[in-house]
């Protein structure tokens, strides 16, 4: 089943572009987290939405949030993309699959792997579940726009 606002996070592992592992949990408390998923490195919208995480990563940051980026590439390759496009913020592999179906993000078109952005909240709570294949520049708007309640609350 896919997450929906209001689930628990899933407890997963994410493994990094720098060879870290890190537990989503290890957010709790501390920090919200803005996972967003992506079909793959250096595609057009993917770039563009990358980038666009990139030059909102103050502003995010501002509202006690990390950003982490997932796609199925590897390490390797997040690694010459985050360096090519100065992303800030770490990028997780998931070659196999299991985080998207942890979070049951849906297939565009049943074939290519989805684009869906989540912000978790310090509870460990998803408080955004936004999907929209092309539109790159509004899963950032939508994230920022939930931190920014968040904040309020």
């Amino acid at each position: 089943m896919p997450i929906a606002v209001g689930d628990p996070a899933p407890a997963v592992t994410l493994d990094l572009q720098d060879g870290r592992s890190i537990n989503l949990s290890d957010f709790r408390s501390e920090r919200s987290v803005v996972l967003f998923f992506y079909p793959k490195d250096n595609t057009p919208v993917c770039t563009a939405e990358a980038c666009s995480f990139r030059d909102a990563y103050s502003d995010i940051s501002g509202f006690d949030a990390e950003v982490i980026g997932i796609s199925s590439d590897s390490s390797a390759s997040h690694q010459k993309f985050a360096e090519k496009h100065n992303l800030p913020f770490p990028l997780a592999s998931d070659p196999d699959g299991t985080l998207r179906r942890a979070f049951g993000v849906p297939r565009t078109l049943g074939l290519f792997p989805g684009r869906t952005t989540y912000v978790i909240d310090k509870s460990g709570v998803v408080r955004l579940v936004f999907s929209a294949a092309l539109s790159a520049d509004k899963h950032v708007a939508e994230a920022k726009r939930t931190l920014a309640t968040l904040t309020k609350e």
